[in-house]
């Protein structure tokens, strides 16, 4: 039976996805307006993530560093593409204390102009570089229309800045960085992506070009999940990032950034959750497990201690839950809710029978174990099949509702019944691009460069096409 105080999926699928953030706890609205606070759930989301891709960014030679939140505007003004792209959704401060500053200060959006004028200082030979860091942080954007986790004014991230000392050795870091969020996504969050280039109109202010990740959420409405941004020399020259070469030259450094946000935390809503709330993959979950003796009872409470002794040992991420003041028809609510991947009933009658129950989070399945059994070894067979479960249906998913277009009526008529990912032709004109956005906001997400033209025509205009583009609805 769904949770009564959730909207089916299906039937509203935007009030689907409040009443999961308000139910399991995630976020909540503050009174700084289109600003959300991040509720120990969400946070306890978060700090997963972190923890895993930190791990991951540290293993391939990056370095945590911490910059100032407020850019004065003259540094930001040495990259006009950058200022320019960001300027409506910029947040300035105009005031110290009771007096006017001199010069206003941005609330970073982003920390290319704080990491350059950084770098302009840092680096003097080739035996410098590579400089490759990484920071945690939030930035502030003035969006108009606000979306817990999807889009908010503050949000968090990790934003990675690295600085190099040839193009190749920048664009192997763009691609490297790429395929990192790639693999985290797929290995952790259990979310297939398509990763390829964004076209020109759709790059990151400033940059040489950018690399992207595109995950399809439930209802056919794409996320972009992730981006790489080759700068090449750049944010080097408008800051001033020189270094002596190998030829005893004085040369422009070659730069690159990369980030992914708390939107990941969307994308696991929008991605795996059901009518009864969250649903975790293992890897990501901060209560991988939850124990729940059916009844508090002496005999029940003492199994259910030794089980999350041996499950803690284990290192895995265990609660054992003896409120004797709710049922335990209400525990196993609110551990679907939250969307523990692995539920372990103890009940009597089981007991009597030699056996425990445990429950799995995404099919509902009930397993009977016996009680004696090694319970470290069957919670992680069962947590792997559910990780690897989870993947399959996202991707069967997404391969479902992903299509391909070879006229503009035929674009136009799939995008209106059966929202999803389509690949069409493309002349490589925006304005062809902007004609596409004309049906239902539809955005280029990313050109399929290792795929083939359908027809050799772009869908728009029917000159030779150029490439191969997947196109999708946007949060």
């Amino acid at each position: 039976m769904a949770n009564k105080k959730i909207t089916g999926r299906d039937i509203d699928f935007a009030k689907w996805y409040n009443d999961v953030v308000a139910n399991a706890h995630l976020s909540k609205y503050s009174n700084v307006k289109g600003c959300i606070i991040l509720e120990p759930n969400g946070y306890a989301i978060w700090e997963k993530i972190q923890q895993s891709l930190d791990k991951m960014f540290k293993e391939s030679g990056h370095k945590n560093v911490a910059m100032p939140m407020l850019i004065p505007e003259s540094l930001m003004k040495k990259e006009g593409e950058l200022i320019e792209g960001f300027a409506p959704e910029a947040a300035w401060v105009t005031m110290g204390g009771s007096k006017l500053l001199e010069e206003r200060m941005c609330i970073r959006p982003t920390s290319e102009t704080l990491f350059s004028d950084y770098f302009s200082g840092a680096i003097s030979s080739y035996r410098d570089l590579p400089l490759k860091y990484n920071q945690w942080c939030s930035v502030m954007r003035w969006e108009k229309e606000t979306r817990p986790f999807l889009r908010s004014r503050e949000f968090w991230w990790q934003e990675g800045h690295t600085i190099h000392e040839t193009a190749k050795e920048a664009e192997e870091e763009t691609n490297n960085m790429l395929n990192t969020y790639a693999t985290f996504f797929r290995d952790y969050l259990a979310i297939p992506v398509i990763s390829g280039k964004k076209t020109e109109k759709e790059k990151f202010a400033g940059a040489e070009y950018t690399l992207s990740i595109e995950a399809l959420m439930y209802n056919g409405v794409s996320l972009q999940s992730g981006t790489s941004h080759y700068f090449g020399q750049k944010f080097s020259k408008a800051y001033d990032i020189k270094f002596l070469n190998r030829n005893n030259e004085q040369e422009y450094a070659y730069q690159t950034s990369w980030g992914v946000s708390s939107r990941m935390i969307g994308a696991l809503i929008m991605v795996h959750g059901d009518d009864d709330g969250l649903v975790l993959p293992p890897k990501i979950a901060p209560t991988q497990v939850r124990i729940v003796p059916i009844k508090v009872e002496d005999e029940l409470v003492g199994i259910a201690k030794e089980y999350y002794k041996k499950l803690k040992e284990a290192g895995i991420s265990v609660e054992l839950d003896t409120d004797d003041q709710t049922s335990a028809g209400f525990k196993f609510a609110e551990s679907e809710v939250l969307g523990v991947p692995v539920r372990i009933e103890i009940g009597k009658r089981d007991l009597e029978n030699g056996q425990i129950t445990l429950s799995r989070r995404d099919t509902k399945d009930k397993l009977q174990v016996s009680k004696d059994c090694d319970i470290v070894a069957e919670v992680c067979s069962l947590m792997e099949k559910i990780q690897s479960n989870l993947l399959a249906k996202a991707t069967e998913r997404r391969d479902s509702m992903t299509y391909t277009a070879k006229t503009l009526s035929e674009f136009e008529s799939i995008m209106n019944k059966t929202p999803g990912f389509i690949k069409a032709d493309w002349c490589g004109d925006p304005n062809c691009e902007c004609k596409v956005k004309e049906i239902r906001g539809t955005k280029s997400r990313v050109i399929l460069e290792n795929e083939q033209l359908l027809t050799g025509k772009c869908l728009v205009c029917e000159k030779p096409a150029k490439h191969l583009v997947l196109w999708g609805i946007q949060y």
